[in-house]
């Protein structure tokens, strides 16, 4: 009991906390919590996230799904329903917050909002822990008290037991770092002890023995955390998926029905990843390791022994009849290249085993390559496959060094009197069968080995003539001639076998060129080219009996078990992707290619690549959790097959069922035997309510319509997303379901994948310590501050970034603002006369930038870029606030109360997508209004007025620039310029304008304007003619602004006529108080206007056109232009600082 006591201690959840941020004081991050719990509950029961079609009644049944689109205008979108082995993590939430950002924006588009979420249940994972489980139990006992505790082996990935100062924090997840502090540690080798480390209570984990209780005990966490996230959810549309749920149970066997009735699943023999241990193949959802492995195919060629090495035939005497015939069987990618063959490599320190294939036949290969073949119909027929090693064992073993020399015959190749088995260190015992044939004419590994074997023969103890056979020409190549391998190593410059680098580049260009580009040289199809010859060769290799076919995994798979996978050749039940059926593949790539909105071209990229490559699925198991496959029920079908086209389900499963399980009926009181095959077709396919059909269902005509009415208001989905490493399997098959059991009108419209979130700049991973679950990341920091950090992590298919200190700046910042509304609205001194006599230059500014961000902000939410959603509705429009305060206070003149509330409404509508409890609070606790947020439109509002917009970019540019001003006159004084200037001193600002434009400018307006003329300002081309105009130093900054100008809505006669949106002398006026208060110990600003010729003819002067301060010339006083004066024109002005 001591030791399982410790164990529980090691593994505590909490111990994972060191890598993550620490919090020190909460109390604004508590007052945030309460009112986020607040709100949740009162959405929770007031069930605003219900969603609902129009009912018949509304809209009579019939109608079209068009038609009641655009009457009821909707958003259905969804995200990969979870698997519960385990609770939510914040990748999970990354992605769940895409759909969440995107309803929230949907429905304050006026549109009806579903977004439900189910339960992920089929499968092995689930099945696999709770058998170990069974197996724990039985070994330790119930609570696991016989447990004794294991030394680690060195190099074993083990848990430290915690310090104290790294348990402050309740985060859970485990590190494997080692560590000096460690007061122990323990190897997670058990399932208890992955339980434990999860956080599940010692004396509650045997019930995850039995399977069924993960299903019970999960989906209630997601729920909470989703809930806790304040997620737009629709439950009452859950489920979880296997037979557990009869009424999803009988959806699931009407799709495979209708899939096989189409020919979309067909029963043949294929070559399959295959878990020996489950007995059953193993789907990429099946691995713990090795997810994308395909199995790779090869030609195993047949090289009979024709004489052994003298140590070989010593081992051999006697165990082996005389009359067989041996073979050493390489596995070759290029079987027509085996004309060329000069030898055969083995690995001289690799392990080989005799096996025997009949009486009269026997190979030479690893014991790898054999256990892979056992379940290929060689060495065990009639698809009978062993369980484990032990059923296949060697008759003799051999080592590679003892073969050396070993004469055999290679089929095909023109020495017909045989090649040698020679040494290659290189070979792999983890890849083919361990044993490589050699065409050094094509191969420039092979090559450089033969020649550094001749060279060394002594060395490698051979016969030097072994590793000399004629290099004859095999295939001919446009560019390496007809000896490639030869010519790319000395090309190269490759001078050994061990110049690995180069070799594999050596290899690829090799290869690339030969196939597509070679021609043949010899044999029965000479003169073909090799792409077309490769197949015949192989054809007739297998037809002469001279080789097999074999396949192997073209990586390490690990199934959910922990069983090493290898590749079968069985019959099984498939779902016909890819090549085998050319049309259907076709259809989803017209689809892809011209329909369906993927935000990125690397989504697109990648289904188009998928959908090139993607062949035949096994969509049948034994073991685990499921759906039974209607015709053959001893077999399950496969978790990536059940969870293709769910999202139909999630429209009427509230009308079926009123809990996940399907125990409680739902609004239509319909019993899942009700739900036959013909009924689904009625439902999802339109088939006629014949009376038939309502006597065989029991169900009524104003339920199937209702049913129905659902389905084809909701269809089709109008946003999937799900993490981009979904496009190789479940988001492609998604694609291929639909397309062939739904009309087009009812196929998916959009799909955005993203990347995988990392925490902290850093890959997320219990192993490291970096690691926050949903739970975690909203206990620690709230709901919106985490979904805020969430938006602001990135939006891309390429991987986010979760950083924990963004998200405690914003629980400061949502407090801070929160206060500030609060108590602005109670400042008395605030202006409440709105009439336009008394409206600033600053009120209309603040109002006309607030517009401006509201569309910015529709733009990017509509675009579903939350990233810069984010910056427009929060960042920056707080930073608009910010400045009209500051221009207020500088101009000693009170804020609008009016304007205030307005930004205050603003800011709320804006940010509610993102953060809608905060949202929701304002809206009704500090504006009072009287319904929630949940409910309020996008608000509308003018389109900004250009001139508005003009002169704030010019007050915000001119600020900075007057800044960057007094810096570039500090750093001359720095760097030993003449100047008098002193920083600390009293001063003087001089802002110089200019009445005129430069003559330079005239030949730029005219390249804008025809730019313009024909609605083409892409910068690329625009800047290039620029710049072959010889002035791109002065004219590029001068082009931009132009073209600024025109984009944001000025009008283009005044852009070309180089007229000002504004009166610049009037907004530096307004702005003189400010700019005294901001520059540091300013006694005066003076406002000079530069006159004169603009040829530089006649002299220019300076005159005072405004004035503010001390130290100060009157209005039309002349002033020497002194500094860069002379640089300035309208609307760009330049700046002096003296002392005075």
């Amino acid at each position: 009991m001591a030791a399982i006591n410790g164990v529980s201690s090691a593994l505590d959840p909490s111990n994972a906390a060191r890598s993550t941020l620490k919090l020190e004081n909460t109390e604004k991050r508590d007052t945030l919590i309460t009112i986020e719990k607040r709100y949740q509950k009162i959405w929770q029961e007031t069930g605003v996230f219900n969603a609902a079609a129009p009912t018949t009644s509304e809209i009579p049944a019939g109608s079209l799904s068009k038609d009641l689109h655009q009457r009821h205008p909707k958003y259905f979108g969804s995200f990969a329903f979870p698997y519960m082995n385990g609770t939510l993590h914040a990748g999970h939430s990354f992605t769940a917050s895409k759909v969440e950002y995107t309803a929230g924006f949907s429905r304050m588009q006026g549109k009806r909002v579903l977004f439900p979420l189910g339960f992920h249940c089929t499968g092995m994972p689930i099945k696999a822990c709770a058998d170990k489980l069974t197996e724990d139990v039985r070994k330790f006992g119930k609570n696991f008290e016989n447990y004794k505790e294991e030394k680690p082996v060195d190099g074993e990935d083990v848990i430290p037991a915690p310090t104290q100062a790294e348990t402050k924090e309740d985060i859970t997840k485990f590190t494997s770092k080692k560590s000096k502090a460690a007061a122990k540690t323990v190897k997670l080798k058990y399932q208890f002890q992955i339980m434990l480390a999860l956080g599940i209570p010692k004396d509650e984990i045997h019930k995850f023995a039995d399977a069924n209780y993960w299903l019970e005990y999960f989906p209630p966490l997601c729920k909470r955390d989703l809930n806790n996230f304040g997620a737009r959810i629709d439950w009452r549309r859950s489920f979880v998926t296997t037979d557990a749920n009869p009424y999803y149970d009988t959806f699931v066997r009407w799709q495979m029905h209708r899939l096989k009735e189409l020919n979309k699943i067909q029963y043949g023999s294929r070559y399959t990843i295959y878990s020996p241990k489950d007995g059953q193949p193993c789907m990429d959802h099946d691995r713990t390791e090795g997810e994308g492995v395909a199995p790779q195919e090869y030609t195993a060629l047949k090289l009979k022994v024709k004489e052994w090495a003298p140590k070989a035939a010593e081992v051999l005497q006697g165990k082996i009849p005389d009359s067989a015939n041996v073979y050493f069987v390489p596995a070759t990618l290029r079987p027509e290249t085996m004309y060329g063959q000069t030898c055969c490599f083995v690995g001289p320190k690799i392990n080989y085993g005799v096996f025997k294939v009949s009486e009269k036949e026997y190979f030479v290969i690893t014991k790898r390559a054999a256990w892979n073949m056992a379940f290929q119909d060689i060495f065990f027929k009639d698809g009978k496959f062993p369980r484990n090693a032990d059923e296949l064992t060697p008759i003799v073993e051999l080592t590679g060094a003892s073969v050396v020399g070993t004469l055999v015959h290679a089929p095909l190749s023109v020495h017909t009197e045989g090649v040698r088995i020679l040494p290659m260190d290189t070979v792999s015992p983890t890849k083919g069968t361990g044993v490589v044939t050699s065409v050094p004419s094509d191969s420039p590994d092979d090559y450089a080995t033969v020649t550094d074997l001749a060279k060394k023969a002594e060395y490698y103890g051979i016969k030097k003539e072994w590793a000399e056979l004629e290099i004859l020409p095999i295939v001919e190549t446009p560019s390496y001639g007809n000896l490639t391998a030869p010519f790319l190593v000395k090309k190269m410059k490759i001078n050994s076998p061990k110049d690995t680098k180069l070799l594999v580049d050596a290899k690829e260009l090799a290869y690339k060129e030969g196939y597509y580009k070679g021609t043949m040289l010899v044999g029965d199809f000479k003169g073909e080219a090799v792409e077309a010859a490769k197949p015949k060769v192989k054809a007739q290799l297998l037809q002469n009996g001279a080789a097999f076919e074999y396949a192997e995994p073209n990586g390490h798979v690990v199934s959910r078990s922990a069983d090493e996978c290898v590749v079968a050749y069985l019959g099984q039940w498939f779902l016909n992707y890819g090549e085998n059926d050319p049309a259907w593949r076709d259809q989803v790539l017209d689809y892809v290619k011209n329909d369906l909105e993927t935000y990125s071209s690397e989504t697109k990229n990648g289904f188009e690549k998928n959908l090139d490559w993607l062949n035949r699925w096994a969509c049948a198991r034994t073991y685990g959790l499921g759906s039974r496959l209607p015709w053959e029920p001893k077999f399950l079908v496969e978790s990536l097959s059940d969870s293709t086209i769910y999202m139909a389900y999630y429209t009427i499963a509230h009308l079926l069922h009123s809990d996940i399980f399907g125990t409680q009926a739902g609004l239509l009181s319909i019993q899942p035997s009700q739900m036959i095959d013909e009924v689904w077709d009625c439902i999802l396919c339109r088939r006629e309510i014949s009376e038939s059909l309502l006597q065989s269902s029991g169900i009524s005509k104003a339920d199937l319509e209702t049913m129905r009415r659902e389905f084809e208001y909701w269809y089709p989905l109008d946003q999937r997303i799900s993490g981009k490493d979904l496009i190789p399997n479940h988001l492609t098959f998604f694609l291929y379901i639909h397309t062939a059991l739904f009309p087009r009108e009812h196929w998916p419209r959009a799909i955005r994948a993203n990347g995988h979130l990392m925490l902290n700049g850093e890959k997320m991973s219990k192993s490291t310590g970096n690691f926050l679950t949903l739970n975690d990341a909203v206990t620690k920091y709230g709901a919106d501050a985490t979904r805020i950090a969430l938006a602001d992590a990135g939006d891309g298919v390429e991987d986010a970034n979760f950083e924990e200190a963004v998200a405690n700046q914003i629980i400061l910042r949502m407090y801070t603002l929160k206060e500030w509304c609060e108590d602005i609205l109670q400042d008395t001194s605030l202006r409440t006369d709105n009439s336009p006599t008394s409206t600033t230059l600053w009120d209309k500014l603040f109002l006309n930038e607030m517009h401006t961000l509201v569309h910015q902000a529709h733009a990017h939410y509509t675009a579903t870029d939350y990233k810069v959603a984010l910056k427009s509705a929060l960042y920056d429009f707080t930073s608009t606030r910010d400045v009209y305060r500051e221009a207020c206070l500088a101009a000693s003149t009170p804020m609008s109360l009016p304007l205030i509330h307005t930004y205050i409404t603003l800011q709320a509508l804006l940010i509610t997508p993102i953060a809608p409890h905060w949202a929701d609070y304002i809206y009704q606790e500090v504006l009072h209004f009287d319904t929630t947020i949940q409910n309020a439109r996008w608000p509308e509002v003018p389109q900004p007025d250009p001139s508005l917009t003009a002169t704030y970019e010019y007050i915000r540019t001119t600020s900075s620039a007057i800044t960057s001003a007094e810096g570039q006159q500090v750093k001359r004084k720095n760097k030993g310029k003449a100047t008098n200037y002193d920083l600390e001193l009293p001063k003087r600002l001089t802002i110089y304008i200019a009445t005129s434009f430069p003559s330079w400018q005239t030949k730029y307006i005219d390249l804008v304007k025809s730019f313009h003329s024909k609605a083409s300002l892409e910068d690329k081309t625009l800047n290039g003619e620029v710049g072959r105009m010889g002035e791109s130093k002065k004219a590029m900054p001068f082009v931009q602004s132009l073209k600024k100008r025109l984009q944001n809505g000025e009008d283009a006669g005044n852009v070309f006529e180089r007229k000002l949106p504004f009166e610049e002398v009037e907004v530096l006026g307004q702005m003189l108080r400010g700019l005294r208060k901001t520059v540091g110990k300013c006694r005066g600003v003076e406002v000079v206007s530069v006159e004169g010729d603009e040829e530089g003819e006649g002299k220019k002067v300076g005159r005072i056109v405004k004035s503010e301060g001390e130290e100060v010339g009157k209005v039309s006083e002349e002033r020497p232009l002194l500094g860069a004066a002379e640089m300035a024109v309208p609307g760009s002005p330049t700046f002096y600082f003296e002392n005075v």
